[in-house]
Formats: structure tokens, sequence, C-alpha cells
């Protein structure tokens, strides 16, 4: 049997395991740091790769400046004609959207998906800061969602963490909490952002996928799908099946229909998710629940 994450159960979410993710964070690995993938039309891949503009100060307008630059608040209060300098945006602003919804609430050899889901986005937090840029995000379960602004080092990866821990065992009747999320994500995705989704297959159904299409066309999208060892394995079960949930000590029971039913669904929506996101040129790695994320580091790329 797999050993649990230090510090972890396999079924909730505590600060104290998401904290010792930061031992693995060299796992993760960076396209300059030779990750294969594909580079679409209008990508280009540099060690600042995606790096916007970011505001420096305002002077006096000096001559053979642009005049879009101008900026008119100040040039109306002064009596005078000021613009406005940027500057190239050393911090890159990732955003992780992580869904811990009841979708991801099974796990059958080592974790639940939502718990591997959480500690997948606290190892790419540590990547994040360790690499200097910003962190922020949308964390959602499914009655809310928890949105992070981008900030620099400790200042983003904690208050993810602490996102993480807090939404994690909230039960609710289903909505529509994943799409509000990921039509939030389209206003917080600045140009030149990164930004990672955490979902499972369920999670990347055709219109969660045209929303994260539309993230695309001004930001970085990197997609990772949690799935799980049983689904595999509930096409041919002929018992009850065993499914742990968060904050339960006891298992809950899927009878044999329920399981085939479950595994068929899930078959369709990981195949259909595979072919669209080959489609949207969205790059889609699978993290499985049942091993631990040490053991998975060729997908573990950003």
């Amino acid at each position: 049997m797999l050993p649990l994450p230090r510090h972890g159960n396999g079924v909730d979410l505590s600060l104290k395991e998401l904290l010792a993710r930061a031992e693995h964070q060299t796992l993760v690995r960076s396209p300059d740091q030779g990750a294969a993938r594909a580079i679409t039309a209008g990508e280009r891949l540099s060690r600042q790769r995606g790096r916007g503009m970011e505001f420096a100060e305002v002077r006096a307008y000096q001559p053979g400046d642009d005049i879009r630059t101008i900026d008119w608040r100040v040039t109306a209060r002064t009596g005078a004609a000021h613009t406005k300098l940027f500057r190239d945006e050393r911090e890159r602003p990732v955003l992780l959207c992580v869904d811990l919804g009841s979708r991801q609430h099974l796990g059958s050899q080592l974790l639940l998906q939502s718990v591997q889901a959480g500690h997948l986005a606290a190892l790419l937090g540590w990547h994040v800061m360790a690499h200097g840029d910003r962190l922020g995000g949308i964390v959602c379960n499914d009655g809310q969602h928890k949105e992070l602004k981008p900030r620099s080092r400790r200042a983003g990866l904690l208050p993810l963490l602490e996102a993480l821990v807090e939404l994690h065992p909230q039960q609710a009747p289903q909505g529509e909490y994943w799409s509000e999320a990921l039509e939030r994500l389209q206003h917080l995705a600045r140009p030149g952002s990164l930004v990672v989704i955490i979902t499972n297959p369920l999670g990347l159904d055709p219109a969660s996928l045209q929303k994260i299409k539309r993230v695309k066309r001004h930001a970085e999208v990197r997609l990772f799908a949690i799935t799980d060892p049983l689904y595999q394995q509930m096409a041919q079960v002929n018992q009850p099946l065993p499914v742990r949930l968060p904050g339960q000590g006891q298992p809950n029971w899927l009878d044999r229909r329920g399981a085939q039913q479950l595994a068929q669904r899930w078959q369709q929506a990981w195949q259909q998710a595979q072919q669209l996101s080959r489609q949207y040129a969205l790059p889609l790695s699978e993290i499985s629940a049942g091993q631990p994320l040490q053991n998975q580091w060729q997908q573990l790329w950003i």
C-alpha cells in the first residue's frame, strides 16, 4: 500500500500538509527547462514568456511621447500635459483555478480527487513563489468560490492554501459554481497571465472548455484533470464499492448499477475532454489520485 502524504489522511485537507508540499516543488518544470509542449500560432517561448507591461510612473509630457499614453486626469488637475510610463512586467501573474466540488469527492486507493487537487495546487503554488512570479486564482466548491488577486511570494501563496483548506470540506447543493468561476476567470486573467485549471474530466465538459478557450485568447492556459483508478474498474464490478467523502469516517457504498453508470459517464467525459482540448490547443495532463504527486513528475510542468 502506498504511504499517505506527510501530515495527511487522504480525505481531508490541512494547512500543515499543504505547507509540506514545498519539499517537492523542484519536481515542477517549466517549458524552458526542457518540457515538451506545442507552440500554437501567436505564442512565443522565452525565459520571460507572456510578460506584459505594468505602470511605472507619471511624468511631464515630452516631445516624442505617444499621445495615447497621456494621463488625462493628471493633465486636467495640473493644467500641464503628463504621460504615463510603463515598464516590462517582471513578475508574471499566475492564476490557479481549483475545483473542490462534489464531483471530485471520490477516492479509491490513496487520496480523494479533491485532496489531490489541493495538493497539486499547493505544489504549483510553491513552484510559482520560488520562481518569483505573482500567485492568485479562484478556489471553489459546490456552493461558493473565493477569488484571490495575484500577489508576490507568501502574500500570494498563504491565502491560496488557506482557501483550499477552508472550502474543501464544505458541502452544498450543486449549482453553477464551476461555470461562474470560469466566467470570473475571463475577467481576472490579464494579458500575459498563466492560467492553470485543476478539475476532473467532468469539469471539462464542452461548455466549460468553451469558456476556457476564451481565456486562452489573452492568456496561456494549462489544464490538469484529476482521475481515480476506480473509474476504469467500475464497469467490471460485481459488488458494492466503498466511496470515501470529506469529513466522514465511514465510507458510503455504491451499488453495481450506480458504479457502472458512473464509469460510463466518466469515460465519455474523459474522451470528450481529450478530444476538445486537442482541438482548442489546450495542454492537458492527467493526474491520478491513486498515486503520490512525486511519482507523476513527468506530468508536472507549467
